[in-house]
């Protein structure tokens, strides 16, 4: 029954991915095109520092499958194209292997066919201490991430909604391993309060993966038997939403949910993202075309955020948090709803300059 429900899970996901892109929040986003900024694309170092390591690139593979003979092969291409692309990459919820180890090799196979490079391991945030190690230890994993899903489980025809205890299991879990630990939603997003609840615990990392791309409600509701739960799709906060709102007791940040493009990915750096996920995207391209197809789309993203961090004068991911933005839409709507100002993200490349000046007078 898991390995159906998990490649009833990729049919469904790639339905949704077909076709042409859908708009999402990251569309009310606009970067202010200064004609004058543009730098020497040789100056962009794309690295950023994520759980105690430099990643090459701000862009990884998201969580998304296994526990299936089908989803297996799509893990090991996966992997390969991660390690022929220096990407980290996450596994999907391992707990199908933590229940069957005869599903064990669906998921170890991302280390067997990575073995250098940087792999999360995935696990429900209702899973035991123990479950935590054995998943950590099966993908011989430099982090793990721990998946918030209530919305999931609510709509999932066998899903569990013992909600109440998810904080104390969350804060056995954190205590229970060595690795870093990346708290993130399936697809619904982290509010501030919850963030600040994470923040409290002392999660360290947090992916707000909101809603925008692969839509979990709609994936389980297509399983219900009369798919009664339809009112539920659409539920939770854009990944954009979820970026402006974070508070400042918030974990790093790392986004995910609906990005489509590079724009995309440097949409969210620009936001305040650490690092920026994908998996439905690419995990359509790793179905059509295979670890080659999915490498030089990798490649591509890579080059071509690249190229855009030099358009808007940036020479590093962090530096894209000085560049001016326009908020638009139902975006800036629930800003308003919300008490956020978004009007100095307009402004930002104008205060960098005047904080410049102030700290080197002399040179002017």
């Amino acid at each position: 029954m898991s390995a159906e429900r998990k490649d009833d899970h990729v049919r469904l996901v790639a339905e949704q991915h077909s076709g042409a892109p859908r708009r999402n929040g990251f569309d009310d986003v606009s970067f202010v095109h200064h004609a004058l900024a543009a730098i020497d694309e040789q100056r962009v170092d794309l690295g950023v520092d994520v759980a105690g390591t430099r990643w090459a690139s701000p862009i990884y593979i998201n969580a998304m499958t296994g526990g299936s003979v089908a989803t297996g092969r799509i893990n090991r291409a996966l992997a390969i194209a991660a390690r022929e692309t220096d990407t980290p990459i996450a596994s999907g919820s391992v707990s199908a292997a933590l229940s069957d180890p005869a599903v064990a090799s669906t998921f170890a196979v991302i280390r067997e066919e990575n073995p250098d490079g940087f792999v999360m391991a995935n696990i429900g945030v209702e899973r035991s201490p123990d479950d935590a190690r054995r998943a950590v230890d099966l993908l011989q994993a430099d982090a793990l991430q721990i998946h918030l899903n209530a919305v999931q489980e609510t709509v999932m025809p066998e899903g569990r909604r013992a909600f109440d205890r998810w904080e104390s299991s969350l804060a056995a879990l954190l205590d229970a391993v060595d690795v870093p630990v990346i708290v993130k939603e399936v697809g619904f997003g982290l509010s501030a309060r919850t963030l600040s609840d994470l923040g409290a615990l002392g999660v360290g990392y947090a992916d707000v993966s909101g809603s925008g791309g692969t839509d979990f409600a709609r994936v389980e509701n297509a399983r219900r038997s009369v798919g009664d739960l339809a009112f539920l799709t659409g539920w939770g906060q854009s990944t954009v939403e979820c970026l402006l709102d974070v508070p400042e007791d918030a974990p790093v940040v790392l986004a995910s949910g609906g990005v489509r493009s590079p724009l995309d990915v440097v949409r969210a750096l620009a936001l305040g993202a650490r690092a920026v996920g994908v998996s439905g995207p690419f995990l359509k391209t790793v179905l059509d075309a295979g670890s080659e197809g999915l490498a030089s789309r990798i490649r591509e993203w890579t080059d071509q955020t690249s190229a855009l961090l030099a358009l808007l004068g940036a020479d590093s991911p962090p530096a894209l948090l000085a560049t001016d933005l326009i908020v638009r839409g139902a975006t800036a709507e629930y800003c308003r709803a919300r008490g956020i100002d978004v009007t100095a993200l307009s402004r930002r490349s104008t205060a960098s300059l005047d904080h410049s000046a102030e700290r080197t007078p002399d040179d002017h």
